[in-house]
């Protein structure tokens, strides 16, 4: 049976992990086995997808990304260049702490930018924006954007990436898709229409 995903040659793909249609694997990267790729995702070069990644459908990764065994990553999750996912809180290398693996979940649409690093454990909510070059230590509310190191939030930002700016009644709208946010409680979520 023919493959439905493109793997560039030099990648490696191990036996028992499963990757969706229309996917595309480039150079040197590995996904090791037990591992679950969507999709129409696209893993570039030099990635590391570890035993028990899940990645959702149109997932993109871009170069020299670790995605480490217990990150799940929603559909349309963009990973910038060279960030990192860690699995253990207290790494050591004479102490073996597979047993420990912490568990982190990517929401869906959200993204997080180059040469971030997410510290294990924590849940990067469903649209939020992670800077490049944060360190995000706690929970990523969704809709929201983190910088700095450690990340802190700096704002809100739309299904479509752009900033959103509240009125006093606690509405924003997307100045490019025109869809409207309520912000309530420290918490923003989509008006429906």
């Amino acid at each position: 049976m023919e493959k439905e995903y493109y793997a560039h040659p030099t990648a490696t793909i191990d036996k028992g992990c499963t990757i969706g249609k229309g996917t595309k694997i480039w150079h040197y990267s590995h996904i090791m086995e037990g591992s679950t790729i969507g999709m129409e995702c696209n893993i570039g070069q030099n990635v590391v997808v570890s035993p028990g990644v899940v990645l959702g459908n149109n997932v993109k990764i871009q170069n020299n990304v670790s995605v480490y065994t217990g990150v799940t990553c929603e559909d349309d999750v963009f990973l910038g260049p060279s960030c990192v996912f860690t699995n253990v809180v207290n790494p050591r290398s004479a102490i073996c702490r597979k047993s420990e693996y912490a568990s982190t979940r990517v929401g869906k649409g959200a993204t997080i930018g180059a040469n971030a690093t997410i510290v294990c454990g924590h849940q990067i909510g469903e649209y939020a924006f992670v800077g490049a070059g944060a360190v995000v230590t706690k929970d990523v509310a969704p809709y929201s954007i983190v910088v700095g190191n450690p990340a802190r939030q700096m704002g809100w930002m739309s299904e479509w990436g752009c900033r959103l700016e509240f009125n006093e009644d606690g509405i924003a709208v997307c100045p490019e898709s025109r869809e409207r946010y309520m912000l309530k409680d420290g918490k923003v979520i989509k008006c429906r229409r």
